[in-house]
């Protein structure tokens, strides 16, 4: 008997990986994502897992919640991380992507798949009778939200989420800035080519020192900066919106509006930047990261905003290094929408009253790319558990990053529900009171050897699958 196809509706991180993973397990896939039938407020192309905020997975040292995360996603053969290793750019310890190599590999990846199925069309309602997977993003379409909210007789949640602006690299004072990784770390020595070089190699700035590029402020900048940015205009919001950011995502200004250093102990610390000119910290710093693999454009690195695109010029322009800058993309700030998943998932990520229905991705409140990824593979892999054999599927144990985020977006507080990164938080404490417990590094180091030794145990438990076919042309 032919297993169960699977509907997944939406194109984006936690989509592409779920039909990835179902697919790759010989389950046919129909996968349905709107655009560009249908637009959105942040994206900008039609291709399959677009980044619309910022282009960083985050941080990629041993060790670290993220890196655990993404090492989990590697042993499970995720779509999504290879193609970012491909087509990954410098960063210093993190991994960021060349934002549309990324989105092309996924797409080019999913659409060459024998088993997936792509629709270009809006899915409006959930489908009856069917093994679903429902991943459409923090935007999801008002009519599939309405349709949500009938089926699980609950009130959907908003918050509100902002982008970061982009300059091209060509508008960069070049005697202005400096390039260094934080602590000096991520630097390619052998790196000697120009910022931006793609064809006469004079442009904004030497990249042979570090993989950011950074914009000094001495104090008398930085109060003149902050003291613009605090009397900005801010774009006003709807009369049905009320504004409930997201607390790891909150726009500058409204940093700015918690006290005057708050700033320097964020987005602009100095910290570990030392600029090599002068031989001293910076009084604050705004760093600068590539967007792409040519190097044309960088993204302002925390400063997303809310603010009128005339004031953004204004005040940005107010950073040294940028006085001629020019823009490729402002900050702006959209909704997002996701349910209250303590309320309605169980930790495999099915609807408690329809277990044929899963949720992945933001909509079920996760925060984050790699997070997103993630509840996506889980959901694909639960959901080829279904349609192969009609099998009850086993969540990871929560001392594993996968399953630590699953449990807490299923067991959270359902009354004050707020969208979550992967941090070390969510796993299990030690019970041992050693000396290693008592050292952050080496409690961390220990908790991710027990959280990859456990994953490999539940993986292997799993069905059995095909190595990844690759290398991806990202």
């Amino acid at each position: 008997m032919a297993p169960e196809r699977i509907t997944i509706l939406g194109g984006g991180l936690a989509g592409s990986e779920a039909a990835w993973q179902a697919a790759r397990r010989g389950v046919e896939v129909d996968l349905y994502e709107m655009r560009p039938q249908v637009p959105t407020p942040a994206h900008q192309t039609a291709m399959l897992g677009e980044l619309v905020c910022s282009n960083s997975l985050k941080s990629d040292r041993e060790n670290t919640a993220p890196w655990l995360l993404k090492e989990e996603l590697r042993r499970a053969g995720s779509l999504l991380l290879e193609v970012a290793r491909q087509c990954a750019v410098p960063a210093g310890q993190a991994l960021a992507v060349d934002r549309g190599r990324f989105a092309a590999g996924i797409t080019e990846a999913i659409e060459q798949a024998s088993l997936i199925r792509v629709h270009r069309e809006e899915m409006r309602e959930i489908p009856a009778d069917s093994i679903v997977v429902v991943a459409t993003g923090p935007l999801t379409s008002d009519a599939l939200a309405n349709s949500i909210q009938t089926l699980t007789g609950s009130e959907r949640l908003f918050f509100y989420d902002s982008i970061s602006p982009i300059v091209d690299a060509d508008t960069i004072d070049a005697s202005k800035v400096f390039s260094a990784s934080r602590y000096g770390k991520g630097i390619q020595a052998s790196e000697t080519k120009q910022v931006g070089d793609r064809s006469s190699g004079e442009n904004a700035a030497e990249a042979a020192e570090g993989d950011y590029l950074n914009c000094p402020l001495g104090e008398e900048e930085y109060q003149r900066f902050y003291d613009a940015l605090l009397t900005a205009e801010s774009v006003l919001p709807h009369h049905f919106e009320d504004l409930n950011y997201f607390e790891g995502c909150l726009p500058i200004e409204e940093l700015a509006r918690r006290g005057r250093d708050t700033l320097r102990f964020g987005p602009m610390k100095p910290v570990g930047l030392r600029d090599p000119r002068s031989g001293k910290l910076p009084h604050a710093v705004v760093q600068l990261r590539r967007e792409n693999l040519r190097i044309d454009s960088y993204n302002l690195v925390g400063f997303q905003n809310h603010l009128k695109f005339g004031e953004q010029k204004r005040i940005l322009r107010l950073i040294p290094g940028l006085e001629s800058a020019e823009f490729l993309r402002y900050g702006q700030i959209h909704r997002n929408t996701y349910i209250n998943a303590p309320l309605l998932l169980a930790p495999t990520l099915q609807l408690r009253s329809q277990p044929r229905i899963f949720f992945a991705g933001q909509i079920c409140g996760v925060e984050g790319y790699v997070e997103s990824m993630a509840t996506g593979l889980m959901a694909g892999i639960h959901g080829a558990c279904l349609a192969l054999a009609g099998d009850t599927p086993v969540s990871p144990p929560r001392a594993t990053a996968c399953g630590s985020l699953c449990h807490y977006i299923t067991h959270a507080d359902t009354l004050n529900y707020q969208p979550a990164n992967m941090a070390f938080d969510l796993l299990p404490p030690l019970c041992a009171a050693t000396p290693a417990n008592r050292d952050k590094k080496q409690r961390h180091a220990l908790q991710c050897q027990i959280a990859l030794g456990k994953f490999d145990q539940w993986l292997a438990a799993q069905q059995k699958v095909p190595a990844l076919a690759g290398p991806f042309r990202a």
